[in-house]
């Protein structure tokens, strides 16, 4: 064997094996691309996911402020028009405490409390209605004014029982009710 005829089998062989490698470190180099490519998608799709995720996530919770927002509004809405009805309400008895009626309902109410409590009890109201409730209950009358706006506070005579007839309590047990009456 000549020289010259190793080294091309050396050339030959060293070509061949440079050959092989090369094509191993293409299919590295795809494999390894190949999968950088499918992290990348797989990377991108969960940033994605969760960015629409998030997204939803902050929406709903404006939504839900702004209804909570829309319900504090409207419950304070309807406070303060209740409140202006119940104002509205107050005024309309005042106004009704200058009416013809309004003695006749004294002497009801004068009644309803003695049904209550007994013949003997002692009634006192505003001091616009002294010469009307002492007419009613004579005796029983008592001077002490009560700062109401219209009606009669009775007690037993002995002090232990009372009923509160004026305006002021009969709207605070109704409240509700006309709350609900003027939201209509």
């Amino acid at each position: 064997m000549s020289l010259e005829r190793i080294v091309e089998e050396i050339l030959a062989r060293a070509e061949k094996e440079y050959a092989e490698e090369k094509a191993r470190v293409d299919a590295e180099l795809a494999r390894l691309t190949g999968d950088r490519d499918r992290r990348l998608a797989q990377l991108r799709e969960e940033g994605l996911r969760l960015s629409t995720a998030e997204a939803a996530r902050e929406r709903a919770q404006k939504v839900a402020a702004a209804k909570l927002e829309a319900r504090k509004l409207n419950y304070l809405s309807r406070e303060r028009s209740g409140s202006e009805g119940l104002k509205a309400v107050r005024e309309l008895l005042v106004g009704f405490t200058e009416s013809e009626e309004y003695p006749q309902v004294l002497k009801r109410m004068y009644s309803v409390a003695t049904d209550s409590l007994g013949k003997q009890v002692k009634i006192s109201g505003r001091v616009e209605d002294a010469s009307v409730l002492r007419s009613i209950a004579g005796k029983g009358f008592d001077p002490t004014p009560v700062p109401v706006l219209g009606g009669l506070v009775a007690e037993s005579p002995e002090g232990a029982r009372r009923l509160n007839l004026t305006f002021d309590e009969l709207l605070r047990l109704r409240e509700d009710q006309v709350r609900s009456l003027l939201a209509r």
